[in-house]
């Protein structure tokens, strides 16, 4: 197509450009909002719970038999498998990056019942869950009572029975649970002595509760085939599984043939309480009950947030007197001002260059042109984003502030070409815009392919680092490309409309601007003139510059990503193995007493029982997050993240 076309055709030019930004708006609109793209690979998680037996034990009849039947999964790259001494087996399947989640979890699932036949009838009854899972923490809720009878069973099994399904069904919420699931159980405490008397064994009560606590039908009465003038069939409804302390202890565990019984209450003391104590939430040093929310893959974490917020708020107005929640721990919040500054730098970064070009052109008419060009080039990238599959991030918006100074060249080209046949040739208008047209036209295509050539390649790479350069270098690339396209349409268009014939005479500050500007330019010319004799010196100057920045560059820490203050940090707790809980707790309050001293603290937020950074599980392990403070509380280097940590 001749590049005159849309000189021609002012309006079809616009129209297009109009396209390019409504289509990149609605794009801004469903792209995904996250701090990093998507770079950890998928995982699946399998479940299973073992009662009473030892790590060694769950690991060589649960974990082991499971591990069997995984290999020859499609696109596994490695599993581990984690087993404690509470009976508890974590099994963590990592798969390529780019994996259908949805189609492992199916897979797994079916490997999993593939070993069932080898497992423990116990592992099967208390059932082995297999679960795609997420390792971004999205938030933490925190839910408290200021009525004593509100203890944390009762909040826990609150939360799993009103809240925990609501959460799970927003959209965006990948997984989402009860910290320590404290479910409601009957809790049976043998008294070994009185059982010995009696010949009774631990086997023995376990099957007088499996076979008395369960449900009976009893059939129906009138049922056919009935005698003759039956008017009703009525089904018999038998009393269920028992829900009382009572009619457990009221349990028949021996008859003896003169009558008389042993009941459960005899060898045993019944209590309602919870089915574990293993794990346990804490909240600025107080027992809590902790909901946990993970973000699906893909999904804006903004977003999904207010989601969980706003379903928070609904379920609010329902919770029994004295029962609150908050919010304690969320992850957006660095997210939202990361974005923040960043479309911030964008702002300044394009009002910087839109003010340098008119300095240079000294002309509002011949300013607007790339004014305009460069946010229709930035918002048409979100188009392109949105079809990649990308997410509006750090690395992508770092991208855009790069290319502003790349995509406002081709404009600029176009501009001073046409002015330049205007002033220097006296054409028209229009026919400067045709010339000037024919001339750049080919080198437009030629910058636009060179840049593409050098940024797409990145494209390629694979693996996690892989992925942090494309989202960089593929936004840089497509922002290029658009910047190409409406350089040769929108701004030959736009120079046949809105500059202006004439020659002009720059006045006041553009004349001291110009023989500035050419007095630097004449030093420069001479200076190189004078290096050129003695290139053999300068060239040494240049290798020895070369020595000092690859000197530089060896002493430079490396890191994966930049070590940030992202609002929070993490403290594991670890105590020897075998450390009761009790030990463990008394560490915990006084780590938690420790950072509550420490004014830009805003909580602590502890989990008991397990470690998060390893995923394992333990009395002797706990976690706990410590949220500071907003970053305009603590504007101090000394009440950085970073500083408080190493202080």
């Amino acid at each position: 197509m001749s590049p005159h076309f849309f000189i021609d055709r002012p309006i079809f030019a616009s129209v297009l450009s109009i396209i390019i930004v409504v289509v990149g708006l609605g794009s801004l609109r469903i792209l995904p909002v996250a701090q990093f793209p998507q770079i950890t690979p998928p995982m699946v998680q399998i479940d299973a719970d073992y009662p009473g037996a030892s790590a060694e034990v769950v690991a060589e009849s649960v974990a082991r038999p499971i591990e069997v039947q995984l290999p020859g999964i499609d696109n596994l790259l490695y599993y581990d498998s984690t087993s404690t001494n509470d009976g508890h087996m974590t099994m963590r399947l990592t798969f390529e990056i780019g994996t259908d989640v949805d189609i492992a979890q199916v897979q797994t699932q079916n490997r999993q019942r593939l070993a069932e036949p080898q497992l423990p009838d116990e592992v099967i009854r208390q059932g082995v869950t297999v679960k795609k899972t997420s390792p971004s923490l999205l938030a933490v809720v925190a839910l408290s009572s200021a009525d004593p009878k509100h203890d944390t069973v009762f909040l826990s099994n609150y939360a799993l029975l009103r809240m925990i399904d609501s959460i799970k069904r927003l959209p965006g919420v990948g997984d989402a649970f009860v910290y320590g699931g404290q479910s409601y159980s009957m809790r049976v405490i043998l008294d070994p002595v009185r059982m010995a008397q009696l010949d009774l064994t631990p086997t023995d009560i376990a099957n007088v509760v499996r076979e008395q606590n369960r449900d009976f039908p009893a059939g129906r009465v009138g049922r056919e085939p009935a005698p003759q003038g039956t008017q009703l069939t009525i089904p018999i409804i038998t009393q269920g599984r028992m829900s009382d302390v009572e009619d457990f202890e009221n349990m028949i565990v021996r008859a003896y043939p003169d009558g008389s019984m042993v009941y459960l209450r005899d060898v045993a003391r019944v209590e309602l309480g919870a089915q574990s104590y293993n794990l346990q939430a804490r909240w600025n040093s107080r027992p809590n009950t902790f909901l946990l929310t993970f973000l699906s893959p893909g999904a804006n974490a903004l977003d999904t947030v207010n989601r969980v917020k706003s379903e928070m708020e609904r379920l609010a107005r329902q919770f029994p007197a004295g029962v609150s929640y908050d919010i304690p721990y969320n992850t957006t919040k660095f997210i939202e001002i990361s974005i923040r500054e960043v479309v911030k730098t964008l702002m300044e970064a394009m009002a910087l260059v839109i003010l340098v070009v008119f300095l240079f052109l000294q002309s509002w008419r011949a300013t607007l042109i790339p004014a305009v060009a460069v946010p229709v080039s930035l918002i048409g990238t979100f188009a392109g984003l949105a079809a990649l599959d990308f997410s509006i991030n750090t690395l992508t918006l770092f991208g855009m502030v790069l290319a502003i100074g790349i995509v406002v060249d081709d404009a600029i080209i176009v501009v001073e070409n046409v002015e330049r046949h205007m002033t220097q040739g006296g054409l028209s208008r229009k026919d400067a815009v045709k010339q000037a047209m024919t001339e750049v036209a080919g080198p437009v295509i030629a910058s636009v392919l060179v840049l593409s050539a050098v940024f797409v390649p990145v494209g390629f790479l694979g693996g996690i680092t892989g992925e942090l350069y494309k989202q960089f270098a593929v936004t840089i690339a497509l922002s290029v490309i658009i910047s190409g396209l409406v350089a040769l349409t929108l701004s030959p268009a736009l120079c046949a409309t809105v500059l202006k014939s004439g020659h002009r005479n720059p006045r006041g500050l553009w004349r001291l601007f110009n023989r500035s500007f050419d007095w630097t330019q004449n030093f420069y010319v001479g200076t190189v003139g004078r290096i050129l004799p003695r290139s053999a010196v300068f060239l040494g100057i240049f290798a020895v510059l070369v020595f000092c920045a690859w000197g530089l560059f060896q002493n430079v820490p490396e890191s994966f990503l930049p070590d940030e203050d992202q609002g929070y940090f993490i403290t594991i707790v670890q105590l020897p193995d075998g450390a009761s809980k009790e030990r463990t707790l008394k560490v915990v309050e006084k780590v938690e007493r420790y950072f509550q001293t420490i004014p830009e603290v805003h909580s602590t937020d502890t989990l008991v029982g397990q470690n998060f950074v390893f995923n394992t599980r333990g009395t002797n392990q706990a976690t706990m997050f410590i949220p500071l403070h907003l970053w305009e509380e603590r504007p101090e280097a000394r009440q950085r993240a970073q500083s408080l940590i190493g202080a």
